[in-house]
């Protein structure tokens, strides 16, 4: 087989799971000797892009107007042809509508990475989603979104391959985070000294279940502990206002951070004695509890989707009903109260868990296998025509 070209299409490559797994499937791409493209809006994260080695192209693809979806085909039709792609892999729901016929019409193999379950509740957004169903194959990045995928859109199974997301275990590892980077996180979060520090990592929206949390820490009733909301409101400046009048009228205007992004998440995890991940809908896998886990630390996630897969439940970390504050506070009082020989313990189980089944290069390899199959199906397909 010749070296391919593979065209990776998501509407942004600003932070996010999505976003984050484009990119390291674009470095493994390059390292595979083939070519990677990644087709966007744009972002922070291009520069990473080029340090790999791979080619940014920018396109209007982070919209839902019709008009501009339609008018993306014919921009990625002349992709296809200048840049000789082999191989469009499509991440999410309306850039991938025109990748998909983009695809078609220059009769390039499509695969896709169904991300997350997206509102299902009628025909039409059913419909709107199934162009996520109709990668051959579909890449499930948990067996709930399997499940999902198989109930909801009536997708074979033999058409899907699960492949959980994976981490870089080389960044996130507890011996390679140097001490002045958390000094740093202390200083920029103004941090007090001999504090326990709560971390909830995650973009400032509802279904994060940041307000889950605070109401939870009223329940605690101690002193000792600062929680940190980690992560960028991408324009949500409505529900961060919200966040901060909650916070205000609990009463807790000391012992909560909204801080923004973090450009250093293995030193924030270090700093964190717990961390929290406390969606109210389902994580279609849950990248947080991965990396904390990864990282040694205890993790608090929500008792449904992918996390489920994730945690060793009461082993390296724990799983409470969604939307429940009180349970959520009584698991943060179990995860703060570990006795010390108790928290190495769960640290090392949880280490070992991440990288027996978590690696990034386990998921790279996987990834490029199925762009593989799908470049063979296709010349077989089109030798027989």
């Amino acid at each position: 087989m010749t070296t391919p070209t593979i065209l990776q299409v998501l509407p942004a490559l600003e932070t996010g799971g999505v976003e984050r797994g484009a990119v390291q499937i674009a470095g493994a791409i390059v390292r595979a000797g083939w070519r990677s493209l990644v087709a966007s809006a744009g972002g922070t994260l291009v520069r990473e892009l080029d340090r790999l080695g791979a080619q940014h192209i920018q396109l209007p693809l982070d919209t839902k107007n019709p008009f501009v979806i339609r008018a993306n085909i014919d921009r990625l039709v002349r992709v296809i042809q200048r840049e000789h792609v082999d191989l469009v892999h499509a991440r999410s729901r309306a850039p991938a509508w025109s990748a998909w016929i983009a695809a078609e019409r220059e009769g390039k193999p499509f695969v896709t990475t169904f991300h997350g379950t997206y509102g299902a509740g009628n025909a039409l957004k059913r419909l709107y989603n199934g162009v996520m169903a109709k990668g051959e194959p579909t890449i499930a990045a948990s067996e709930f979104i399997a499940r999902h995928i198989i109930e909801t859109y009536q997708v074979p199974p033999e058409r899907l391959r699960l492949i959980p997301r994976g981490i870089d275990l080389e960044r996130f590892s507890p011996d390679k985070v140097q001490p002045h980077r958390m000094l740093q996180l202390v200083k920029d979060w103004r941090l007090p000294d001999g504090i326990t520090v709560i971390l909830l990592p995650g973009r400032l929206t509802r279904w994060k279940g940041q307000t889950v949390l605070i109401e939870a820490l009223t329940h605690l009733k101690r002193t000792d502990i600062v929680c940190v909301l980690a992560g960028s409101d991408q324009g949500r400046t409505q529900y961060h206002q919200e966040l901060e009048r909650l916070v205000d009228g609990q009463g807790l205007s000391g012992r909560v951070r909204i801080v923004g992004d973090c450009q250093d998440m293995p030193a924030a995890y270090m700093l964190a004695d717990v961390v929290v991940s406390a969606s109210t809908e389902p994580e279609a896998f849950g990248r947080v509890a991965v990396e904390a886990q990864a990282m040694g630390r205890p993790v608090i996630a929500t008792d449904h989707g992918g996390s489920r897969e994730t945690i060793i439940p009461d082993v390296t970390g724990w799983l409470v009903a969604p939307g429940d504050p009180q349970a959520l506070a009584t698991a943060l009082t179990d995860a703060v109260d570990l006795t010390v020989e108790a928290r190495l313990r769960l640290a090392e189980v949880a280490i070992q868990h991440v990288r027996q089944h978590f690696d990034q290069q386990a998921m790279c390899e996987a990834t490029l296998a199925v762009y593989e199959e799908a470049l063979a199906r296709r010349s077989a397909q089109q030798s027989a025509a």
